[in-house]
């Protein structure tokens, strides 16, 4: 609890030390998928993400929960990291609607 009696959560970012041991794997995913013509993406990401929390994840609805939650959390941290910065940017350059 914080001092106004607020639950403080933890975020599970990941450390940047603890980030090298991906690295290359997804400097090689992420070059075949930029290889791609883009409308093949949506496809290639959904079947590569899919196969990661079916194989990291134990087959229980507790774990199912927990891989959707992940899922919605990387869908909101994309678009606070990436999207809603470019549509501020779009925003100042075209104008509010």
């Amino acid at each position: 609890m914080d001092n106004l009696g607020i639950e403080v959560v933890v975020l599970p970012y990941i450390k940047m030390e603890a980030r090298g041991k991906y690295e290359e794997a997804l400097k090689e995913i992420i070059g075949i998928l930029k290889a791609q013509p883009v409308e093949s993406i949506d496809g290639d990401l959904n079947y590569i993400i899919t196969r990661i929390l079916k194989e990291s994840y134990p087959l229980r609805y507790f774990n199912l929960n927990r891989a959707v939650g992940v899922l919605e959390c990387c869908k909101l941290e994309f678009y606070r990291r990436v999207a809603a910065p470019y549509e501020d940017t779009k925003i100042k350059e075209n104008g509010d609607v």
